[in-house]
């Protein structure tokens, strides 16, 4: 096995389910950890087995996200792409709930990313009956990220998509890797990163996250000023801040947001 290779995790019965023509679902969100998961996955698995499945998130999504996978996915690997069925931005549900997602209740995470890439998936799945129903879903979640995903399990059945002839496993391929052989992988692959990791981003998905530190609070606002503005605006207008820590935007990052003005007709959403 080749060095990059090295730390990719591959339970037996995952070795079982790719040998015997199970279909494996990349989950991308155009990041570092889902590119570096493609690069891989692609050496090891069979490109007329591999799918890569990517839930667009419109305005709050970094700009050139889709064609930043499409340029990077190895040839012989289709995309597919999973949008929300109510045709609902982010931003328009906040307005709606008069709350942003919080790390207790991450509805945005289960309403615009792994819901929808689980029903294109069970879709794909019933429209190709030569995988037989089975499908390895694989996610780049890395136990270095956080405390909360050392706690994961790498390699487990998905029981909820594990129905009406489905077999359905949970993979974490990556989960052992580093940040830094993340992009040595991508490096080596002669791909580079999404841009926004250029400008000072550590991470890639919403442009602004619940989860994001200061520093990338700040950096995201200077890099996305008119979509900060609606944010901030946003937070003033619902009486809730995106931040869990309950400052505002405007305070959080120390760029300030002036309220608009009554005769401004721009909309919020």
């Amino acid at each position: 096995m080749a060095a990059d290779h090295a730390d990719i995790l591959i339970p037996p019965e995952c070795l079982t389910m790719i040998r015997t023509g199970a279909l494996v679902a990349i989950s991308t969100s155009g990041g570092k950890d889902s590119q570096a998961m493609t690069v891989l996955l692609s050496r090891i698995v069979p490109r007329d087995r591999l799918l890569a499945i990517h839930a667009p998130l419109a305005e709050v999504e970094w700009p050139g996200t889709v064609e930043h996978i499409r340029s990077t996915l190895p040839p012989g690997i289709p995309l597919i792409l999973a949008p929300v069925a109510s045709g609902k931005t982010l931003l328009a549900r906040v307005a709606e709930r008069g709350k942003w997602p919080d790390p207790a209740r991450r509805w945005c995470t289960s309403d615009f990313k792994s819901g929808p890439i689980e029903r294109e998936l069970r879709r794909y799945l019933k429209a190709n009956p030569r995988f037989g129903g089975r499908i390895v879903s694989a996610m780049g979640m890395r136990a270095q990220e956080s405390p909360a995903r050392v706690r994961k399990t790498p390699w487990k059945p998905n029981e909820r998509n594990s129905r009406a002839g489905r077999t359905w496993f949970d993979w974490l391929p990556i989960f052992n890797l580093s940040e830094r052989e993340v992009f040595r992988v991508i490096r080596n692959a002669g791909q580079p990163p999404h841009p926004a990791y250029a400008m000072g981003m550590s991470r890639l998905s919403c442009v602004f996250c619940i989860m994001a530190s200061r520093g990338a609070a700040r950096a995201a606002a200077r890099l996305q000023p008119a979509l900060y503005r609606r944010y901030a605006d946003l937070e003033r207008r619902i009486g809730h801040t995106l931040s869990p820590s309950g400052i505002p935007l405007p305070e959080l990052t120390g760029i300030s947001v002036p309220p608009r003005d009554s005769l401004d007709a721009a909309p919020l959403l």
